[in-house]
């Protein structure tokens, strides 16, 4: 998808007065490598994890984009979340990242928009179950429903550039202590997919089945006709969980997300089968 851009270097940050690279997605001009002989033959490996200090650069603790505040994360551990990652390319290959270190598109980086720089993180393609590491390195992506943008060689190596987005799952390889300010998301019953599972946008999780079957009316009701109900007999008690899907791409997630939206539910996890 080509219809996405990325903001240029404007990110104010509001304790300080540093700019940050608010990597927000590839514009029309973005995309891989000009010419076929510098697409490289053989792609890089995953990213090495090493404890490495906090870059002066890009951390915050706040920042401001579109009028919006960030606030960084103070600790990658225990960090976990599912969503759509993105890529970025050509169109900003040798320009500064947020912790004013050279984008390198056939490096394994990414962009997020509150871990901590430097953080690196496992990026798992739900579709495919493909997995790599790699190493957070810039602010972004600043575009709706967007978790993570990767490097063009990361993109790559996850089967994304042709669609050019693509459902994954990003858990942090965390050296910091544990913080109350990091966000895990364990609203996922599985941890692991194989190719052909299926994706689902979960909308509640309730321990009264009363609760789930107002929500689950409520999307009915508003024509959500893949809405169910999932009663997860792992947990004790059980949880009656909300569910839409399965979901096929990125389109349709974007589109369901926005229908959501306009109903007052905001809150969703991208879970597995």
């Amino acid at each position: 998808m080509l219809n996405r851009e990325r903001l240029p270097l404007l990110a104010l940050l509001v304790t300080t007065a540093s700019i940050v690279s608010a990597c927000a997605s590839r514009g029309p001009q973005d995309g891989p490598p000009r010419t076929v002989s510098n697409i490289p033959r053989d792609l890089p490996g995953n990213a090495t994890p090493r404890e490495e200090p906090r870059s002066r650069y890009g951390n915050g603790p706040y920042y401001k984009v579109r009028g919006k505040t960030y606030k960084v994360m103070d600790s990658s551990s225990g960090y976990q979340e599912r969503g759509v990652a993105s890529w970025y390319g050509k169109k900003f290959h040798g320009r500064m990242t947020s912790n004013q270190e050279p984008y390198d598109m056939y490096a394994m980086t990414a962009a997020h928009k509150t871990l901590p720089l430097p953080t690196y993180v496992r990026v798992r393609n739900l579709k495919n179950n493909r997995s790599i590491i790699v190493r957070v390195n810039d602010r972004g992506p600043f575009v709706a429903n967007r978790l993570i943008d990767l490097s063009y060689s990361a993109a790559t190596k996850l089967d994304m550039i042709r669609d050019g987005t693509g459902l994954v799952e990003v858990t942090a390889i965390s050296f910091d202590e544990p913080a109350s300010q990091t966000v895990a998301n364990t609203s996922a019953v599985n941890t692991e997919t194989s190719p052909g599972s299926n994706i689902f946008i979960q909308v509640g999780a309730f321990g009264e089945i009363n609760n789930a079957r107002r929500r689950f009316s409520l999307l009915r009701a508003n024509g959500f006709r893949q809405a169910f109900v999932y009663k997860d007999e792992s947990q004790n008690p059980a949880l009656f969980r909300v569910r839409v899907g399965p979901i096929a791409d990125v389109d349709q997630f974007d589109e369901i997300v926005e229908r959501l939206g306009k109903i007052g539910i905001h809150e969703t996890h991208l879970v597995t089968d």
